[in-house]
C-alpha cells in the first residue's frame, strides 16, 4: 500500500474511532433519536440533488438506509444514552464482522476457517466480561442495542453484496434520505413533543461541532476516502485496518471524556481485538471473485 494510502486508512479510522465520543457529547444535549434523524438529514440534504443516483434499484437503497441508519446508528446512540462507555461501542460495533462470516455461510455458502471459528469464541468470551466488568449502573440492555447494531450493520453489508453497489459515497447519501422521518416518529411516539421543544436551546456550539462531525467527517469524508482504498487494494488488505477503530475509540474517549478501563477491562478489550484479528484473516464474500467489495467499517 502507498505511503499517502495507509495515511489515508489511519486518517479515516482515527476519524471513526473519534466519533463515538465526540456522538456522546451531542448526546449529553439531544435526544439520542433526534440526534440519529438530525445526523442522517443533513447527510442527505441537500446533497442528494448534486450527487447522482447510484445505479441501484430504489428498494435497495431504501433498506440499507433504514437498517443504517433506524436499525445502526439509532442503537448506537441509544446505547450510548443509556450508559455504554463509547470506547466499549466502538469496540463492540465491531462483532459485525463475525456477523457478517454467518451471513455468508448462509446466504453464500462461504465456509469458516479453523481461525474464524476460534476468533468467534474468543469475541464471545470477551463480550461477556466486557458486560460482566461494566459498571453497576449501565443496563444490560445499552449492550444489547450496541450488539443489536452490529447485527444491523452486517446486514447492511450484505445488502452492498447483493445490489452490488460499487457507487458508495452516493449509495450512502441518498440511503440517508429514508432514515429521518422513521426517527422523527419514534422520537414522537416514544417522548412526544419535549425532544422538539428542547431543540433550539440545545443548539449549541458543542452539540452543532457533534453533529457536524458525524455528518461531514464521520459520513462524508470517511466513506469516500475508505471506498477508495477498496477501489485501489483488496478488500484483503484493506478492512483489517479497522482494528484501528477501537483504538482510536477507546483512546479519545479516555482522552476527551475521562473514561478509562480498568485492568480486567483492558483484558478483555485485547481478548475481542485478538478475536477481531483471528476472524479478518479470512474475510466474508472475498471467495468470488465476482463480487463487489463490502465495507466492514463505521
Amino acid at each position: 500500500m502507498q505511503k499517502k494510502h495507509f495515511l489515508l486508512a489511519v486518517l479515516v479510522t482515527a476519524v471513526w474511532g473519534l466519533n463515538f465520543p465526540v456522538t456522546k457529547l451531542g448526546l449529553a444535549g439531544i435526544d439520542p433519536l433526534l440526534l440519529t434523524a438530525l445526523r442522517f438529514a443533513l447527510a442527505a440534504l441537500p446533497w442528494v440533488f448534486f450527487v447522482k443516483r447510484p445505479q441501484v434499484a430504489f428498494g435497495w437503497i431504501a433498506a440499507y438506509g433504514l437498517i443504517f441508519g433506524v436499525a445502526m446508528w439509532a442503537l448506537i446512540n441509544q446505547g450510548i444514552s443509556w450508559g455504554v462507555p463509547p470506547g466499549s461501542a466502538s469496540l463492540l460495533i465491531q462483532f459485525s464482522a463475525f456477523f457478517t462470516l454467518g451471513w455468508g455461510v448462509l446466504f453464500f455458502g462461504e465456509r469458516l476457517g479453523r481461525l474464524q471459528l476460534i476468533g468467534s469464541v474468543l469475541a464471545a468470551a470477551g463480550l461477556v466480561g466486557i458486560v460482566l466488568c461494566s459498571p453497576g449502573d449501565v443496563p444490560r440492555a445499552g449492550f444489547a442495542l450496541v450488539i443489536g447494531s452490529a447485527v444491523a450493520w452486517s446486514m447492511g453489508n450484505v445488502i452492498i453484496k447483493v445490489s452490488r453497489a460499487r457507487e458508495i459515497f452516493a449509495f450512502v447519501v441518498w440511503a440517508s434520505l429514508f432514515p429521518p422521518i422513521p426517527l422523527l416518529l419514534l422520537t414522537w411516539l416514544l417522548h412526544g413533543s419535549a425532544p422538539f421543544n428542547a431543540l433550539p436551546s440545545q443548539l449549541n456550539g458543542m452539540t452543532l461541532f457533534s453533529l457536524a462531525f458525524q455528518v461531514y467527517a464521520a459520513t462524508h469524508f470517511s466513506y469516500w476516502g475508505w471506498n477508495l482504498l477498496l477501489r485501489e487494494y483488496p478488500v484483503s488488505r484493506v478492512a483489517p485496518l479497522s482494528l484501528l477503530i477501537p483504538v482510536f475509540g477507546i483512546v479519545s474517549s479516555m482522552v476527551i471524556l475521562g473514561q478509562h478501563p480498568g485492568p480486567f477491562d483492558w483484558a478483555f478489550i485485547l481478548l475481542v481485538l485478538l478475536a477481531l484479528a483471528l476472524g479478518s484473516v479470512k474475510l466474508p464474500f472475498t471467495q468470488q471473485r465476482s463480487a463487489p467489495q463490502v465495507s466492514t467499517s463505521r
